[in-house]
């Protein structure tokens, strides 16, 4: 195994095993999402053939749409350089803003007094959604690491996972029930930018 295939997979693992353990943390013994149970109610009997199709099926492909700047370094024969160290901070600094973020929101939620409250503080305070942004960078440094293999033409990839990010599943979709369930979210995003850190606005 070459040295960027080592890079390459100790940085998805650690980026996996992150992800896994906060989730696994936060929905352990709560039961199903409450996505999937509205679709169940929705649905009914034909539940388990749409989710099949719209939740697993979907997800795959995307999950391999997504990997593929990670499967194209792994043929890379460069040795590994400077433009693999640019890589390296991009992911470091996403990793770090998804750990972190997740740890100020699960300390917030934790103290009863905050139920209802909008997080404004730590990372919190110059991005409404630090970790949706750490998973930007996270991508966006294993891309630069496969392009420094070479694969410079899977731009496509993480232009794909920002989209979905930004526009799709993740921002768009929480922001518009935050605004509608949680007091004081309309002044937050009228100081607060969206995704990309910035000090607040006065």
């Amino acid at each position: 195994m070459s040295s960027r295939n080592m890079l390459v997979s100790l940085l998805t693992s650690a980026w996996g095993l992150r992800l896994a353990g906060y989730l696994d943390w936060r929905n352990l013994g709560k039961g199903e999402d409450y996505r999937y149970r509205a679709m169940r109610e929705r649905f009914g009997t034909r539940f388990p053939w749409i989710s099949l199709f719209a939740v697993f099926g979907l997800q795959g492909l995307i999950m391999w749409v997504v990997a593929v700047p990670i499967q194209t370094a792994h043929f890379g024969t460069a040795p590994l350089g400077w433009i693999d160290a640019v890589g390296v901070f991009f992911w470091t600094v996403g990793w770090l803003f998804e750990s972190v973020g997740d740890w100020q929101l699960a300390r917030f939620k934790a103290i009863p007094d905050n139920r209802g409250k909008v997080m404004d503080g730590g990372l919190w305070r110059y991005t409404r959604h630090p970790n949706y942004f750490g998973d930007f960078m996270v991508w966006w440094g294993l891309y630069v690491i496969a392009a420094a293999a070479g694969g410079w033409w899977t731009i496509f990839s993480p232009v794909l996972m920002s989209f979905l990010l930004i526009r799709v599943s993740s921002v768009t979709l929480l922001e518009r029930s935050l605004k509608q369930n949680r007091p004081g979210y309309e002044d937050y995003v009228a100081r607060t930018n969206a995704f990309f850190p910035w000090p607040p606005k006065r």
